[in-house]
């Protein structure tokens, strides 16, 4: 028995006391007012009233409003007007920023494929036809139901054309893993009451053991990702490695129906059971009524006669849940599709163009490296001193830039070189750098020329790990990493060290302040 609120009711009375209690002397104070302003003229005095009257209404209206206000959930937030969501409005956006990056490549005949490619998924709007893609592990009865479907398509035109049943072609079924060899798409074809025709692939199977079964099942994911919509099948309940590929393809955006085909070897109960187990198990990411229960090719009946009966195919929870799926959210689908398509391709376009700046930017740094090198050998000042204005120039920071389309002005570049010099220094790279080309080249030159010639090649050495940290700054959208600039720079400087490399470079570096030497003997001689 609850217990009765004393203490709730006690203040609840107090405080409806102390509202009677002011109502009260409120009332009265206005009828004294009155009174007094009546002496004089009645009609003013009721005027008077009224504007009172008026006036307390409106502070009560005010108090009220403003306790409402304060005293709102503060975790309760004006409602943020809704962005469009229309998947075939974002789907042509995002093809026509795609065509826009593809204009980037360089190479004609590269572009222009690609561009092809984009142009194929802008029409798929204008198409009238579906994709769908049967999927799943071998021997789980996917031809069968290909053929299933074909069959259940060309009943529709069958009164039409009664060598329909010769026109379309069947897949092989077998008993066997991998039946399915290589992705086999059919002839469009028309299903009752579906208002688009439809075109169905049929997809090797996945988890075969091999590299051939490697192979196919690369193959079937590529056809599934293709897909407007997705029939994944299943003959009994989902093993683990089944359950990841379905999660997968489901989370890049693919529609999906689960198919729990060859029920029919099942008894009633285990049946339910089963259907029951995949429902609960994809709940997450497909809805219970995208699990449906078929059976595409029945076993054969002997009847009490010993005659030898194949039942029919048993599709209508499929079928149903297609046409509607199909007729309701063809638009839908395409977009998706679209949309996931010109992600893949915007992926491969991306690779290529980094693929064209990392060969323009290596130029850049190789154009820099020599200019230097030539600078400071007929320079005789200190590296470090140089670094600021010749290696680790402004220069090519703004070069780079524009290589990776950053808007670089020379004052950033002074900024960016001055930066990465002072990281060189602190981290002893730059003596080590020293050591390194000193020990390499000491053992064949001599003399004066010595330090020049350590001290261009020094120069030209540091100027090629700056430019690298500089590649790859840029190609982070002008951000170092987590580790900042002293990591890049550190892990460049390791790259750069390794003792093939390191002799080619010095042996390059040295050819060429050689033939500068000799080209400054001929300039001295030739004025003597």
């Amino acid at each position: 028995m609850a217990r009765f609120p004393w203490l709730r009711s006690l203040l609840l009375f107090i405080g409806i006391g102390l509202i009677v209690s002011f109502a009260v002397a409120l009332l009265d104070r206005i009828l004294q007012i009155y009174s007094v302003i009546a002496t004089a003229s009645p009609i003013l005095a009721g005027l008077c009233v009224l504007l009172l009257i008026a006036l307390l209404f409106g502070l009560f209206i005010a108090i009220w409003r403003y306790s409402r206000i304060f005293g709102a959930d503060p975790q309760k937030q004006r409602p943020v007007p809704e962005v469009s969501t229309d998947k075939v409005e974002a789907a042509e956006e995002s093809i026509a920023a795609l065509q826009q990056q593809l204009e980037q490549i360089q190479d004609e005949i590269t572009k222009r494929s690609l561009l092809e490619r984009s142009e194929d998924l802008r029409e798929s709007f204008t198409r009238l036809e579906l994709k769908v893609v049967v999927f799943g592990v071998g021997s789980a009865g996917k031809t069968s139901l290909v053929n299933a479907l074909l069959a259940e398509a060309q009943a529709v035109d069958k009164a039409i054309d009664k060598n329909a049943a010769e026109s379309i072609p069947k897949g092989e079924v077998g008993a066997v893993m991998g039946t399915t060899t290589i992705g086999e798409t059919y002839a469009p074809v028309r299903f009752k009451n579906l208002e688009f025709p439809v075109i169905i692939t049929d997809c090797p199977g996945i988890l075969e053991a091999g590299a051939i079964g490697s192979d196919r099942e690369q193959e079937a994911r590529l056809l599934a990702t293709e897909a407007d919509l997705l029939l994944f099948v299943v003959d009994d309940d989902l093993r683990q490695s089944e359950y990841e590929a379905l999660k997968a393809l489901t989370a890049i955006g693919k529609r999906t129906l689960l198919v729990f085909n060859k029920v029919d070897r099942f008894t009633k109960s285990d049946r339910e059971s089963i259907h029951a187990q995949l429902r609960q198990r994809v709940v997450s990411f497909i809805a219970p009524g995208d699990v449906v229960a078929i059976a595409a090719r029945p076993a054969t009946l002997t009847l009490d006669s010993g005659e030898i009966v194949t039942p029919s195919p048993k599709l209508k929870p499929l079928l149903t849940q297609l046409v509607d799926i199909l007729n309701y959210e063809a638009d839908e689908l395409i977009a998706d599709n679209v949309l996931l398509q010109s992600q893949r391709l915007g992926a491969e376009a991306r690779r290529i163009i980094n693929t064209q700046r990392q060969a323009e930017a290596e130029k850049v740094v190789e154009k820099f490296q020599w200019l230097v090198a030539g600078v400071v050998f007929a320079t005789p000042l200190p590296v470090v001193d140089l670094l600021a204005t010749a290696a680790i120039n402004a220069q090519m920071v703004v070069e780079l830039g524009k290589v990776y389309g950053a808007d670089i002005n020379l004052e950033r570049g002074k900024e960016l070189a001055s930066s990465l010099t002072r990281t060189l220094v602190s981290l002893g790279i730059v003596k080590g750098v020293v050591q390194i080309v000193s020990t390499a080249i000491s053992l064949t030159i001599v003399g004066l020329l010595l330090k020049a010639t350590v001290q261009g090649v020094t120069a030209a050495y540091l100027t090629r790990i700056a430019g690298k940290s500089f590649i790859e700054y840029f190609s982070r959208n002008q951000d170092w990493g987590d580790g900042g600039i002293a990591e890049v720079v550190q892990r460049q400087f390791q790259l750069n060290r390794r003792d093939e490399f390191i002799k080619s470079f010095i042996q390059e570096a040295v050819n060429r302040v050689m033939q500068l030497s000799k080209l400054d003997k001929s300039k001295n001689e030739y004025r003597n």
